[in-house]
């Protein structure tokens, strides 16, 4: 069973800057990061491919997020720019265990997740 430990959320002001990273204890292959905020279902935020070649994005977060891995420490990150209030949520990461060079988007296409990191953004 591999183990996901997210890192990095804290409450930061509106336009700040953050990175939030996953680490992986075994061999996963695609990964993302999903958020859930207050009432509102479960989204995806970004996911990446296990070469990270390829990636892709929910369309409020292109061009201030950016997500990538290091594959010999077993860590996906997610950079966030420009934060906003409507970021805030809990954020989990995501890992499959089929070996698969694409871009995972349906979660339930995943097999393992992290017990979630709260990113709180004022205004």
């Amino acid at each position: 069973q591999v183990q996901l430990v997210e890192s990095g959320g804290t409450l930061v002001q509106a336009g700040a800057s953050l990175r939030l990273s996953c680490a992986a204890s075994g061999r996963v292959y695609g990964m993302g990061w999903f958020r859930q905020a207050p009432g509102k279902e479960r989204e995806l935020v970004a996911a990446i491919s296990w070469s990270g070649d390829a990636s892709a994005y929910t369309d409020s977060v292109k061009d201030r997020f950016t997500i990538s891995r290091d594959n010999a420490k077993g860590v996906v990150y997610l950079h966030m720019n420009r934060l906003m209030p409507e970021d805030t949520a809990v954020y989990y990461c995501a890992a499959g265990s089929r070996r698969t060079d694409a871009v995972i988007r349906d979660p339930d296409e995943y097999d393992y997740w992290g017990q979630g990191t709260q990113v709180t953004v004022s205004s």
